[in-house]
């Protein structure tokens, strides 16, 4: 099949990238979000699925809106039979959705009808679910809720960051991906609806939803900073300090919410329940370090709290 693909981040790079080994599918171009600041430097920077793109040599279309009269004029000159998306990051008009003969095939990483949205595998880890997966659904104009060709399965280990988890989910969601397309092209694939029970949500992670709350329990807080690491990162404040927080560890040292306890085999923070080791921190402004490291060169004040 002549392909368009649409994508934008890291995670949609192994869709892509075993889409350009296909022998059975063509990538005759593809649609990713504007070259953006990006970086210290803040330097205008390509997607990495234009960079993959470019070093290929295939067409990139980067359109403000999708909804440009260019874009479309361009998508229909293309004439693709079908258009798989992995996180493209832009909603899709109907004139556009109804350009290629099979439709936007959606690879979402999440077991719909679970965690429809932005952020489905931050939500999955945040809400500690044991299991997940990626599901490949024909894309409609709804959030997330066409029906679906196929599914994959992933568990969530115990210690999982978003990012470790999404990697796996991506690199097993491009054979998921590349499979329905087969199944697409030979006739033998057919999409199933989504039921209506165990529909879920997982809008974008702000930076202020990555706060850490420690009145929460200890394993409340070792899920959200899980499913915030690596972007946007969780954070606390610590008297004018802004601290970023690393992967923790749930013990059972007993203190108050926020208080903290520096020993020489760590840094240790109370929750509503036990305390939990700190790993790594970040002040703001200053590289990551050890969490003993930092705390015991800030000579923390005994009444300071994490708040």
């Amino acid at each position: 099949m002549r392909i368009v693909f649409a994508g934008t981040p890291e995670p949609a790079v192994p869709s892509l990238a075993r889409l350009l080994k296909s022998t059975r599918h063509e990538v005759v171009a593809v649609v990713t979000r504007p070259d953006a600041v990006a970086g210290r430097g803040r330097k205008v920077t390509r997607s990495p699925i234009g960079q993959l793109a470019d070093e290929h040599g295939i067409e990139v279309l980067t359109p403000a809106r999708a909804s440009d009269p260019e874009f479309l004029e361009r998508l229909r000159a293309l004439e693709p039979d079908c258009c798989p998306v992995v996180a493209y990051g832009a909603l899709l008009p109907r004139p556009v959705l109804d350009v290629p003969r099979h439709g936007w095939v959606n690879l979402h990483f999440s077991l719909l009808p679970a965690w429809r949205g932005a952020a489905p595998v931050q939500a999955a880890i945040a809400a500690g679910d044991d299991m997940t997966g990626a599901s490949a659904f024909l894309l409609e104009e709804g959030l997330d809720t066409g029906p679906v060709f196929g599914v994959m399965t992933e568990r969530i280990r115990g210690d999982d960051t978003a990012g470790e988890l999404l990697g796996r989910l991506a690199d097993g969601g491009a054979v998921l991906l590349e499979s329905v397309l087969d199944g697409i092209e030979d006739g033998a694939t057919t999409p199933v609806p989504q039921p209506k029970e165990g529909v879920s949500h997982a809008p974008k992670v702000t930076v202020e939803s990555a706060r850490i709350r420690w009145d929460q329990p200890a394993t409340s807080v070792d899920r959200l900073v899980r499913s915030v690491t690596p972007a946007p990162g969780a954070w606390t404040q610590v008297g004018e300090l802004r601290l970023k927080v690393g992967p923790v560890q749930v013990t059972d040292e007993t203190l108050e919410p926020g208080q903290f306890l520096v020993r020489k085999d760590g840094c240790y923070v109370g929750t509503a329940t036990t305390a939990v080791r700190l790993s790594q921190v970040q002040p703001q402004g200053k590289k990551a370090m050890a969490a003993a490291d930092w705390a015991r060169g800030a000579r923390l004040d005994p009444e300071v709290r994490a708040l």
